[in-house]
């Protein structure tokens, strides 16, 4: 099999057109050509009067050792690299006894930290303190249209699928990935239930309304493994004896025992840091972002990146990235961009107001969101210990449920007013999204001063390349805070266990170890990985 990169086409090419490419690019009749697939497709839209697509096909050819003296082994044409996922011959069921195993959080670290553990044969506990994806997803989107009450342990945040399930579903993610552990990842996701085009998209997301049904199928597969999965159980405590973490204890008061515990909780289990923390694990506090949600027409967008072609829907709804080095040495940049999406409420406590965003399969709200973020350090934090970086959020986001009217609205600004620097006092041609709605004011009061002051030079400089960002109607929404775990549980490189606390498994985001749905998946499969080699010594 060989691999050709970089074959680039017009968007609207014809269906033979990529065979009638190999055969120039090959230098082959078409008859030597017995198949090809599209391993990656991309848009390069670098030159706005002529987008094309970037392919990366996967050619078998009659002779592929002739072609290859021909073209050459170098360059865009070589032998098809084997990423064959490295640690599949860990999954075979065998009869060998497996210690016990609970997995705090069902999230995608926790979900397929579970899978790999039940399909080598152990019998994993998965504990969730939300809901299951269904009844989880009525209660978010009853709070955010009809009224509901706030859910403490049933939001954005908490229930199965993790928070991840309320984003964009983004699949794609800058990790290094040797054991080939993506690609298993991506095709999991497509036998349950996913959309295939998540296996050739160079940027491939599958929207919230597909991954519930996702979630759902996976847990459904460790459960037939036999593993167990229970949901609305909080871990309140842990035990630990000389050293060693023995069980955890749910806010029922039970205390299930487990001879390897591995906690793959997300970035906003505050009480469990908590927890963790008063019983002597080791934490320690590391920087993250926090700043506002900007909303954009997508129209805009699609123009800005793709040109003319952009008015047609042909490419979908245009995604954009950006980071913007200001001269206080801080950046802002872009996160979680939601093309065609809504700014979503998302706190994990009462009492207060985080921003968010989210999109469906189909991209298709009229607006286009990203947090539009700051880099934040402990020295900033004003607070002291690992703990601090939770502190610094939640002082944030009281000030926010206070200036929304303590009523879960969300303090909003437009961006012309934020950058003449007064107070916004109704919407302009942008309709802002967040629901349950939005209070006018001036994000100065809300955030600190630095963070502002880098707003508005990085918005000066994204404009120079993302045209019309620097629009005057642009909705800012706040706060977001929640951009990546305050905090970091540090782990032994080669056991992956706390450094002081055996038996215990710090993976995934909440523990600082991954940045979005892939990376966490990853985490929680190296974990897995390294219980099933049997190699962990206590």
């Amino acid at each position: 099999m060989l691999q050709i990169s970089q074959l680039r086409l017009p968007v609207d090419h014809e269906d033979d057109a990529i065979s009638r490419a190999l055969v120039l690019e090959l230098g082959v009749k078409a008859s030597q050509i017995k198949q090809f697939s599209i391993k990656q497709r991309a848009i390069d839209a670098r030159k706005k009067s002529q987008v094309l697509y970037c392919y990366t096909l996967l050619v078998e050819v009659a002779d592929e050792a002739a072609v290859l003296m021909k073209v050459g082994e170098a360059g865009r044409i070589e032998a098809a690299p084997d990423e064959s996922y490295l640690g599949e011959s860990l999954l075979s069921n065998t009869a060998a006894a497996k210690p016990s195993v609970i997995v705090v959080g069902t999230g995608p670290c926790g979900l397929f930290c579970g899978l790999l553990l039940a399909r080598a044969g152990f019998k994993p506990l998965l504990l969730e303190r939300g809901k299951a994806a269904g009844p989880r997803a009525r209660d978010v989107t009853g709070f955010w249209r009809r009224g509901l009450e706030f859910d403490p342990e049933s939001n954005v945040q908490f229930g199965e699928g993790g928070a991840g399930t309320f984003s964009d579903g983004k699949l794609y993610t800058q990790i290094r990935d040797r054991e080939h552990r993506i690609p298993w990842v991506l095709r999991e996701l497509v036998k349950a239930g996913a959309p295939e085009d998540i296996l050739v998209k160079a940027r491939p997301h599958i929207g919230t309304d597909r991954l519930i049904k996702v979630v759902r199928t996976i847990r459904e597969e460790i459960i037939a493994l036999g593993g167990e999965v229970r949901f609305e159980t909080r871990v309140k405590d842990v035990v630990i004896e000389a050293g060693v973490m023995r069980a955890v204890i749910t806010g029922k008061d039970e205390v299930i025992e487990a001879d390897r515990i591995i906690f793959a909780m997300g970035h906003s289990s505050r009480d469990t840091f908590e927890a963790l923390h008063a019983r002597g694990v080791t934490l320690e506090a590391k920087p993250f972002s926090v700043g506002v949600r900007i909303e954009h027409p997508q129209s805009l967008i699609d123009v800005t990146q793709y040109g003319r072609i952009g008015e047609s829907g042909k490419l979908g709804a245009a995604a954009y990235k950006f980071a913007a080095h200001c001269k206080s040495g801080r950046t802002a940049y872009s996160f979680c961009m939601c093309p065609g999406g809504l700014v979503v409420a998302a706190s994990s406590e009462a009492g207060h107001v985080v921003t968010n965003g989210m999109s469906s399969y189909a991209r298709a709200e009229s607006n286009a969101n990203a947090g539009f973020m700051v880099d934040v350090k402990p020295e900033d934090f004003g607070f002291s210990g690992p703990l601090c970086g939770i502190e610094f959020q939640r002082s944030l986001e009281r000030q926010a449920f206070l200036k929304g009217g303590e009523n879960y609205h969300a303090p909003a600004q437009l961006l012309g007013d934020f950058m003449r620097g007064k107070a916004s006092t109704g919407p302009g041609k942008v309709k802002p999204s967040y629901e349950p709605g939005v209070v006018w004011t001036d994000m100065r009061e809300l955030l600190p001063e630095y963070v502002c002051h880098t707003l508005k030079e990085a918005a000066v400089n994204i404009n120079r390349t993302l045209k019309g960002f620097l629009l005057e109607d642009a909705v800012m929404t706040g706060v977001e805070t929640r951009s990546s775990s305050p905090l970091r549980i540090p782990r032994d490189a080669e056991s992956l266990q706390s450094v002081n606390t055996q038996n215990f498994f710090p993976a995934g985001e909440g523990a600082g170890y991954a940045g979005g749905i892939i990376s966490a998946a990853v985490d929680g499969m190296r974990v897995a990985e390294r219980l099933i080699r049997g190699d962990v010594l206590l």
